[in-house]
């Protein structure tokens, strides 16, 4: 193995990671938002109120994209191991 290989690694995982959650952390933003103006309009400031909509966001998210991100990180395991691996 070579040694500039487990930074590589690393570098390549991480961009892979920040590739794949932009999708889950925008839709948090989005929807932190507008229950953020909706809380400043009503002036209900209860934390479960900004929590449910957040935490259907992400299952939601997860559902339709989940499948492609599991994918996306099965593929780069397996790279990665076969590159540990020497081949």
């Amino acid at each position: 193995m070579a040694l500039e290989l487990p930074a590589q690694l690393l570098r390549e995982g991480l961009t892979l990671l920040a590739i794949l959650m932009g999708p889950f952390i925008g839709v948090l933003l989005v929807i932190g938002v507008a229950v953020g103006l909706l809380q400043a309009m009503t002036q209900l400031h209860d934390p479960s109120v900004s929590f449910l909509p957040r935490m259907l966001a992400v299952i939601g998210t997860a559902l339709l994209i989940g499948g492609s991100v599991l994918e996306r990180l099965a593929a780069f395991f397996a790279g990665a191991m076969v590159r540990m691996a020497g081949g």
